[in-house]
């Protein structure tokens, strides 16, 4: 049966039919209608079904999923507005498509709106356009049926995803959890560490002080006043440090030299002599080059007797790393007082003036400077601090101070928390060299073990 083309006809290509074979189902009251459409439809490959009637359409709508319903608007006792209206309910995803005539486009308008169909067609109709209509809903609802999967599929994803991120969080936080945790250990076993590396550096430093009594503490205070002059002259924290382990470790070197040149004046040396003591703080940087994190400590040490001037040894340098300018002039203000630079020994005073008198020429003026700024400070007694025999010592008490031995060896460092065991040995030490061995130990840590 063909007419007139329609005016709804969209006039764009013909769109590629969908993979899978469609379902039709015609609906019309004629079964020679219903004949005519079974046969212009069925040689592009679409399964036909019909039914002479509305109420027929919907039991078989009952057992069959259609992709595509047409049907005619005029039939007895259910029109075809209606069955499309009811065929939305039942099938809401089949395309709708309604058959009718000029003289009742006002019920067809009615039928858009209330049955949600996708086209008419108005009879009679062309088999071509007719066809294109087809092809086009069936592939709008194609692409609508995709885009509902994928919408679907989008909102389990997100749901997964949704859930997933939660878990991760969880994970994350617990891993975080976990991380700080190591991050604790690790910054009490670095501190363990530190506090165990600067205890063998005073242990080095003690063994120089054991063969010869009269240096007894002398690296220690050369660190202590080296800690002062870099906070007078507010050096970071890493250059304080590696000058302050340059101080403890600055005589290493003479480790090899016999008693009698220990003890013997620099200034009565032989020629023999003082090029033997010349070659400490090559000895000194030989011993401890191989330790990596020692290295900036050791070139310290190499050029601790190296002058501002230039004139100074083994190097003669004219640019001195600045930890070795800062030691210079501490080292010599303590060894001008313990008479192991000159014949005689120096008062503080004296040792002072000389330390002014080389600024410029043996001794950077800058450090000198610090130096003599800190020697005028005050030596503040620690009111925390409580000086008790080695029989008042008990578990629990905490040293303020190192604990030195008459012969200037290290015992124990400062911090150091005493338990029964070694609050016994320090008893049968201080009995077993028959000395009376006076402990520091912090004010809070004496009541709190006497309580």
């Amino acid at each position: 049966m063909a007419g007139p083309p329609i005016e709804s006809i969209n006039t764009q290509p013909p769109i590629a039919e969908p993979t899978a074979p469609a379902t039709l189902l015609l609906v019309d009251d004629e079964p020679s209608i219903l004949s005519a459409l079974r046969r212009l439809f069925r040689p592009h490959g679409y399964r036909v079904l019909t039914a002479e009637g509305g109420l027929a359409a919907l039991d078989l709508l009952q057992g069959e999923a259609v992709d595509l319903v047409i049907s005619d608007m005029r039939m007895p006792g259910m029109d075809g507005a209606r069955l499309l209206e009811r065929v939305r309910h039942v099938q809401p995803h089949s395309a709708r498509i309604l058959l009718t005539g000029y003289a009742d486009i006002a019920s067809t308008i009615a039928a858009i709106n209330d049955g949600e169909i996708d086209r008419y067609i108005a009879k009679p109709w062309d088999d071509n356009d007719i066809l294109l209509v087809v092809r086009e809903a069936l592939a709008r609802r194609s692409l609508e049926m995709r885009n509902r999967e994928l919408t679907e599929l989008t909102g389990r994803q997100n749901e997964e995803l949704r859930a997933l991120n939660m878990n991760l969080e969880q994970r994350v936080r617990s891993r975080t959890a976990e991380i700080e945790q190591i991050n604790d250990m690790l910054n009490v076993a670095y501190a363990e560490l530190k506090s165990n590396f600067m205890l063998s550096m005073q242990i080095f430093a003690g063994l120089m002080e054991l063969r010869h009594n009269g240096m007894s503490g002398h690296s220690r205070r050369v660190a202590v006043w080296a800690k002062k002059v870099c906070a007078r002259l507010q050096l970071d924290e890493r250059t304080t440090h590696d000058i302050h382990v340059a101080a403890l470790l600055h005589d290493i070197g003479k480790i090899g030299f016999p008693d009698g040149l220990l003890s013997k004046p620099v200034s009565v040396m032989t020629p023999e002599e003082t090029a033997r003591y010349r070659k400490h703080p090559l000895n000194a940087e030989a011993a401890l080059m191989p330790l990596v994190q020692l290295q900036t400590v050791a070139k310290f040490i190499r050029s601790q007797h190296e002058r501002y001037d230039g004139n100074g040894f083994p190097d003669a340098l004219d640019e001195i790393p600045f930890g070795a300018r800062v030691l210079a002039p501490i080292i010599d203000y303590e060894t001008l007082m313990a008479g192991t630079l000159a014949e005689r020994r120096f008062s503080p005073e004296d040792a002072a003036a000389s330390i002014r008198r080389g600024a410029g020429s043996r001794y950077d003026g800058k450090v000198v400077d610090a130096l003599l700024e800190v020697l005028k400070e005050p030596i503040e007694e620690d009111r925390d601090d409580r000086c008790i025999s080695a029989l008042e010592l008990a578990a629990g008490m905490v040293l303020s101070r190192d604990l030195v031995s008459p012969q200037g060896t290290l015992l124990l460092a400062v911090g150091y928390v005493f338990d029964a065991r070694v609050v016994r040995q320090v008893r049968e030490y201080a009995q077993r060299e028959g000395a009376k061995l006076m402990l520091h130990v912090r004010r809070e840590t004496v009541v709190a073990s006497q309580s």
